[in-house]
């Protein structure tokens, strides 16, 4: 971890209103859709309409002889041309012993397609319109094959396989703890509480679909490519050194303003790939934009767990042992952080903020003839939290407990930190009773009764959900590099590898530089998306503030200490005499000094300028207390969450009105995720929700007030800044919490568990039939 000056500042607790938003809500944005047209030509991918089909033959004649078509691509061609296909992690093992094998995922299909909405044909025109109208005219043969798109059908025998050397579809597996003592401890408990749940499948939704543009620089013959992405340096070396197999210095990365990113936007796509190799071929620049089916049927999705949690009580409710077995979709391909998602970070945070003395988790990772799985807000950890809440509220429910009062019985205690859990993750800080005493009191435990009471009058069911939650941040790299440049025309430029895509960082950076500096904030420029300018990690994992913020915070102490160098000589005093205040290096005592944008002014290139990295020790832990109260219609089923109140430690907070804001955009997501959204495949691997008209998300009027408080009681000390990761805390402590609230409202029926999405008509289906055994 760097050790900075106790006396630097970084803004840490300052409001500013957003720098960005009066670029954005004044359409200034730069959004690749935004870019002018300049002759480009417009590529349109063909994408399979069958789950899982040998590809027999590809007729291509009559698209290509249509007016206005450059070019026409096949899987075939992209072979010939020795393209490359897109990576993943093989860093596991089957459970048989054996390492993990995957199909190879190629731009475009060749020779087999494994889901529909798979890229199979790529077509290059003179407009958008054209491009389309030429891919119906390709003529495709295919040989239907059986698919499967039930994970958990998938591991049955008989189960058509989706890639022929893995027959069981299981591509990888891990356990962790202690079978036989976790065993031995349900053997003897007072108490045995079991849940099957479901993480459903989930499609991000980012305001703006997919797009990229590719050209290549007349003079310099390099490649640029133009896209979304969180992660512009690894994109970068994925389509150079992977995909078109060409020096990563060939090619630049450029990002502008993303539309949302929520980990959908982390890697390259297909499509990106197609757009380079076309504008390589062709020599023109070629673009592509994705409808929002496409994001539907070719883009990743999220979550798609299926777990069987089971707790071992003792007669206070204190857990004996924990058990886990899930098995996590991944898609017909897998995607960089597929298996890792299901098989690494849900385990990480899967015990809470509890000390279970004994885990046992036992997950596969398993291949279906759907659209690939990859990350999405949270990844991982709202799985794994969801398992840990739902389980506890089951328990207080049957052994007859309080919910406050089991959870605190299981807390890890202050004195126990850092702790280690049960996967060898340490929890550097945290107070989590405290974090549940205090959301209690905000949320006014006590006159729930009442509430409750009225809405029993009115003719409706009233439940409380609660959820502690705790959330790993980092993306597992913990260095990032920025370089900060003074220049003589009065202004600071920072430039960083983590990517803006509605976090706040422009400002966040902004507000840290000038406070360090004591410069006006209006004379800071924050540039990202540029990898000739920065190469770093990315944004991904909740690391932007906390990793990114650490280099911005050594890069404004290391242009101090480079100014104070260069003052000493041109003042002609030693180092230890030049103090820097507000711009300005004085010889202390003196009157003697001189200004950092005038000493920028002598330098080379009439900037002065340096180049840092931040390092942080670990990941870091923000955690929390999620309350809410729900309402829900007996005769129809509709549940309306009326009251949210959450305490979340994000540790200092740079800007708290940005942290707010993205708890609240979390919540959200939350509530869409255990009220309205679900992917929905028929057996033969159709996408029944490929829109908005089917795949249901929360408007703006399913949103209720939510009360955010942010605790800094339990600074993280794994970084300088005692930051800790914030953007997706909301997300991970929010399903649990409203599908808590929703089975306290069952209660009373004698309901005791049903699956998210808790859709009106799953609701008033198990209302109904409750009501019937009653009878």
């Amino acid at each position: 971890m760097n050790i900075l000056p106790g006396n630097m500042r970084f803004g840490a607790g300052q409001p500013i209103k957003r720098l960005e938003d009066q670029r954005l809500l004044t359409g200034k944005g730069q959004f690749i859709d935004d870019r002018p047209e300049d002759g480009a030509l417009w590529l349109h991918v063909l994408r399979s309409p069958h789950a899982h089909a040998r590809i027999v033959s590809v007729d291509t004649s009559a698209a290509a002889d249509t007016p206005d078509v450059k070019a026409v691509y096949t899987g075939a061609d992209l072979v010939a041309d020795d393209i490359g296909t897109l990576p993943t992690l093989m860093v596991f093992m089957r459970p048989d012993g054996s390492p993990m094998t995957v199909p190879p995922r190629r731009l475009l299909a060749h020779e087999i397609v494994r889901f529909a909405g798979e890229p199979v044909a790529a077509v290059v025109a003179t407009s958008r319109v054209a491009a389309q109208t030429a891919a119906e005219a390709i003529a495709v043969e295919y040989d239907v094959l059986p698919s499967v798109v039930d994970p958990v059908e998938a591991t049955k025998p008989g189960a058509p396989a989706v890639w022929a050397e893995v027959p069981d579809n299981i591509v990888a597996a891990m356990s962790y703890g202690d079978a036989a003592a976790v065993e031995a401890a349900f053997t003897s408990a007072a108490h045995v509480v079991s849940l099957d749940l479901v993480n459903q499948r989930l499609v991000p939704s980012a305001m703006e679909p997919r797009s990229s543009i590719a050209e290549v620089d007349r003079k310099s013959g390099r490649l640029i490519l133009h896209t979304q992405s969180q992660t512009p340096g690894s994109t970068r070396d994925l389509l150079a050194e992977a995909v078109l197999k060409r020096p990563k210095e060939s090619v630049r990365v450029l990002v502008g303003d993303i539309g949302g990113g929520f980990g959908q936007k982390t890697s390259l796509y297909p499509e990106d790939g197609m757009v380079a190799y076309a504008a390589v071929k062709l020599g023109r620049k070629v673009r592509w934009r994705g409808d929002r089916t496409d994001e539907f049927v070719g883009g990743t999705h999220g979550r798609d767990l299926t777990s069987t949690g089971e707790f071992a009580l003792d007669a206070k409710g204190r857990v004996l042992a924990y058990r886990v077995r899930s098995i996590g979709g991944t898609g017909a391909y897998i995607s960089g952080a597929g298996t890792i998602i299901p098989l690494v970070l849900g385990p990480f945070v899967q015990s809470g903020v509890y000390d279970l003395p004994l885990v046992h988790y036992e997950i596969k990772a398993v291949m279906t003839n759907t659209a690939p799985v990859g990350a999405y807000r949270g990844a991982g950890r709202p799985e794994g939290v969801f398992i840990v809440e739902r389980l506890m509220d089951a328990a207080a429910r049957q052994i007859g407990m309080d919910p406050r009062a089991i959870r605190k019985v299981n807390y890890v205690k202050p004195a126990q930190l850092p702790y280690t859990n049960a996967v060898g993750q340490v929890y550097d800080s945290g107070a989590f009773a405290h974090m549940l005493e205090r959301a209690c009191k905000l949320a006014d435990w006590d006159g729930f009764a009442a509430r409750k009471k009225a809405a029993r009058k009115k003719g409706l069911l009233y439940g409380r959900g609660l959820t502690s939650y705790i959330e790993w941040t980092g993306g597992r790299a913990h260095t990032e590099k920025v370089s900060l440049h003074a220049t003589a025309e009065g202004r600071v430029i920072l430039h960083s590898g983590t990517q803006a895509m509605g976090q706040g960082l422009q400002t966040t950076y902004s507000q840290m530089v000038a406070a360090s500096l004591g410069i006006s904030i209006d004379r800071i420029d924050v540039v990202q998306g540029d990898t000739d300018l920065a190469t770093g990690f990315g944004s991904v994992g909740s690391r932007s503030l906390f990793v990114g913020g650490t280099a911005v915070a050594v890069s404004a102490n290391d242009l101090i200490a480079k100014a104070r160098e260069k003052a000493s000589n041109m003042l002609e005093a030693s180092v230890e005499d030049i103090e820097y205040r507000d711009g300005w290096l004085t010889v202390v005592g003196t009157d003697k000094r001189i200004g950092l944008f005038e000493i920028a002014k002598k330098q080379d290139g009439a900037r002065l300028s340096v180049d840092s990295e931040g390092e942080v020790d670990g990941p870091s832990w923000p955690n929390g207390t999620h309350i809410c109260e729900v309402e829900i219609d007996p005769e129809t089923g509709v549940t309306r969450v009326v009251r949210y109140t959450t305490v979340d430690d994000v540790g200092v907070a740079v800007n708290p009105m940005l942290v707010t804001g993205q708890v609240h955009g979390g919540v959200a997501q939350g509530i869409g995720q255990a009220l309205y959204e679900g992917v929905a495949y028929d057996p033969e691997g159709q996408l029944l929700t490929a829109s908005y008209q089917d795949y249901c998300i929360p408007r703006a009027d399913d949103i209720p007030p939510i009360e955010v408080t942010l605790d800094d009681s339990a600074p993280c000390r794994t970084n300088p800044l005692g930051a800790k990761g914030c953007g997706e805390s909301g997300a991970i402590g929010g399903p649990p919490c409203i599908a808590n609230g929703v089975m306290d409202a069952l209660s009373e029926l004698g309901i005791k568990t049903l699956n998210t999405p808790l859709s009106p008509l799953k609701v008033w289906q198990a209302i109904r039939e409750a009501r019937a055994v009653r009878v």
